[in-house]
């Protein structure tokens, strides 16, 4: 089954029109309405995709991204999607509460950026706070290295331990992550 069907299947999201990302933002977003089965009309993107650039970028993810995008599911990537002159951080972090899913690509060297883990902290937010859909990938990684915090990502988050304060709900927020049902693709 194709990923556009399955996304849409399983989540029940009816097909809809692109929307320009060029375009202004509207003041609503969906912070105050929980996506529902059906969507979530205020929303600016259907998928938001969370990723490690330079593992990822120019392969899995930008195959993912095409295709989805190719199937009419609107899909935010910060090098396709965040307009010129914005300023990253704020940016991306309203992406994530205007999207109905977050799918996160875990990849070797995620945990090696303090930015990602910022990014998937306020990723499981959302998902409790308003019930953002979250869809775990397992890009050459074992899921345990999250949940157990072993191996790359332990070493990782051993090394911002000693010049962050977020490390214990970034520890959380991979934890949660790592114990999502999940997809984990090694070829």
């Amino acid at each position: 089954m194709a990923i556009s069907s399955w996304f849409r299947e399983s989540l029940n999201v009816p097909p809809r029109k692109q929307i320009n990302p060029s375009m202004p933002s509207s003041s609503s977003s969906c912070d105050s309405t929980p996506p529902s089965s059906s969507s979530c009309q205020s929303c600016k993107h259907d998928v938001f995709l969370s990723f490690r650039g330079s593992d990822t970028r120019n392969t899995f993810v930008d195959h993912l991204y095409s295709t989805l995008n190719q199937r009419g599911i609107y899909t935010y990537k910060d090098d396709k999607t965040l307009p010129r002159g914005e300023t990253i951080g704020p940016s991306l972090l309203k992406a994530i509460e205007e999207s109905q899913i977050a799918v996160i690509v875990f990849s070797e060297n995620y945990a090696d950026s303090s930015w990602c883990l910022q990014e998937l902290a306020h990723i499981m937010k959302c998902k409790d706070d308003r019930g953002l859909i979250v869809m775990p990938i397992f890009y050459h990684i074992d899921p345990n290295e999250l949940r157990k915090q072993k191996g790359k990502y332990g070493e990782a988050l051993a090394k911002h331990k000693s010049k962050k304060k977020n490390v214990e709900s970034w520890r959380k927020a991979l934890v949660d992550a790592g114990s999502l049902s999940r997809d984990v693709a090694n070829g």
